[in-house]
């Protein structure tokens, strides 16, 4: 036998060359196994971090890293677990869901039945909320605990879609207390949630900085820290993307699409969103429209809006086929209802409309507006795909059929609280269905306004129409699924041939990252660094 003779490995110069291979390899195990920095670059700011100040895209998407619901949706907003591990119906009023045993608040405190509580009786009663959350609980007549881990849901009728709501509204700690302010969830010291990262830093319109909740009950994110880049400019995206100066960016212009996909440095995800684009008209009050004149630039007696011949004209004004093809560069598809054809509780029945000019002349004429009248029409600049433009080009043929249209845009926070405050007299706005069906736009942007019901809250024209009320409020108390979706349809068809609002495209959403990572598009728009991850 050969005998291995170890002397030689004693020298100083073998012990300082171990010393440097066990420096490199604790040097490489660590590179490793530390979680990345992740930069995020969002379109539009995030206007506050209490989850139930504002029901807004963006705010609803950052505050998901920090806050979970009891269901989640997955990707095309099917309802999955969340907090609540499982959910059924006890009898034709009562929702039973069994919470999940193992979740702890990011302060350490235990999730129970009695934070589900607390959270559900807060959200619809924030002060000044712009868009509340009040129609996603309305149903709610009583919430009952009889257990830590048990919640049971009671409403005065049956209520087939309280999964999808409670899958909108976020979880806090009950002990935060009735005197617990939104300014307490900007500064963060109510910022406590059961999500994937804790709150750091909130600098409005600036950016937002999470870190990750390493004792998280659904397992470890591979991000240690992540930053929210407010970048409103599109442009300003794209170079800060190729620059490396952040990691993933949503809200891709449509004008880089086809220069980013040539790029190998670049990786692309792209989805038909949920996301209405759409125009609102003071369509209710009947004098005194607040931007309606006639040429010359004098208030008319009569509010035209008021008119469903008006409304039509208005739309049947609209190209929406150009709009989709020079504007949106086909990154959007030509609307002609709430949500995208096939979504639940739409119709086959509604298409997009088509332009007609000449029936726009004439029906503006057989309701003694022959002449026409002028209009502003107000906007936000950046909140949306190309929304300055999409705003610009609809003033331009509403011109074609003598509707002299001014444009005036702001920032989406202004836009958003002056016309909750009717302030305006035609508004293009967006809405993105947060329960992915029908129900959800009908009862925000075509129910009469009820703000005690929870009706209506972003009827923003104050729309009413007593039969799409009818319909809407038989169908949310309809269990079987066929039967409610087609109340849905039928309300949706009635308030569209009535011009509610005017429907003009839906979203194509898209997103870009840095080589080697890899994002699934969400159909709800949100941008979730829990669902980009590296490729390799």
């Amino acid at each position: 036998m050969y005998k291995l003779n170890l002397n030689g490995l004693k020298t100083p110069v073998f012990r300082a060359f171990i010393a440097i291979v066990l420096a490199l390899t604790v040097t490489s195990y660590a590179a490793t196994t530390q979680a990345k920095d992740l930069t995020i670059g969002l379109s539009a700011a995030i206007t506050s971090m209490d989850p139930h100040y504002h029901n807004l895209t963006p705010n609803n998407g950052l505050l998901r890293h920090v806050f979970d619901s009891l269901i989640r949706q997955d990707f095309a907003q099917n309802l999955v677990p969340g907090l609540a591990k499982s959910w059924r119906a006890v009898d034709a009023t009562s929702w039973e869901f069994k919470l999940r045993r193992d979740v702890r608040f990011h302060d350490g405190s235990p999730f129970t039945s009695a934070d589900v509580a607390y959270s559900l009786k807060r959200a619809p009663n924030v002060p000044n909320s712009p868009s509340s959350f009040a129609p996603y609980v309305k149903a709610i007549t009583e919430i009952l605990t009889p257990d830590p881990y048990t919640v049971i849901l009671k409403t005065a009728t049956p209520y087939p879609l309280m999964p999808n709501d409670v899958a909108t509204v976020l979880i806090v700690p009950a002990k935060l207390g009735d005197k617990v302010t939104t300014e307490d969830f900007n500064a963060g010291r109510a910022a406590i949630g059961t999500g994937p990262y804790k709150f750091s830093e909130y600098t409005p319109n600036q950016r937002v900085v999470l870190k990750a909740n390493f004792a998280y009950w659904s397992g470890e994110e591979p991000w240690e820290k992540v930053t929210f880049k407010i970048l409103p400019s599109a442009p300003t995206r794209v170079a800060a993307l190729l620059s490396k100066d952040v990691d993933f960016i949503e809200g891709v212009p449509t004008a880089d699409l086809a220069g980013l996909s040539r790029n190998t440095a670049v990786n692309l995800a792209s989805r038909i969103s949920n996301r209405v684009i759409y125009l609102t008209l003071d369509s209710n009050r009947q004098t005194g429209s607040p931007f309606v004149f006639d040429k010359a630039g004098k208030p008319l007696a009569k509010n035209p809006l008021t008119d469903s011949r008006v409304r039509r004209a208005l739309s049947l004004a609209i190209d929406r086929s150009a709009i989709v093809a020079r504007v949106m560069e086909g990154s959007a598809i030509a609307a002609g209802q709430l949500l995208p054809e096939g979504s639940f509780g739409t119709s086959k029945n509604l298409k997009a409309e088509k332009q007609d000019v000449e029936a726009a002349r004439k029906l503006l004429s057989e309701a003694g507006y022959a002449d026409g009248f002028a209009l502003t029409l107000h906007g936000p600049a950046g909140r949306y795909i190309n929304d300055d433009k999409v705003v610009q080009v609809v003033a331009q043929m509403w011109k074609r059929v003598g509707v002299d249209t001014k444009v005036e845009t702001m920032p989406s926070a202004i836009l958003f609280t002056r016309g909750s405050k009717l302030e305006f007299s035609a508004i293009l706005v967006g809405w993105g269905s947060e329960t992915g069906e029908a129900s959800s736009p009908l009862r925000a942007l075509i129910a009469t306004y009820d703000k005690d019901k929870g009706m209506g809250v972003s009827n923003r024209g104050r729309y009413s129409n007593a039969g799409v009320d009818r319909l809407l409020n038989t169908a949310l108390t309809t269990v079987e699924d066929p039967k409610r979706a087609a109340l849905l349809a039928q309300a949706t068809e009635i308030s569209m041939r009535d011009t509610a609002i005017i429907p003009l495209h839906f979203e194509v959403s898209n997103w870009a990252t840095q080589r080697g990572l890899k994002y699934i598009g969400r159909s709800d728009q949100y941008t979730f660094a829990m669902d980009l991850r590296p490729t390799k």
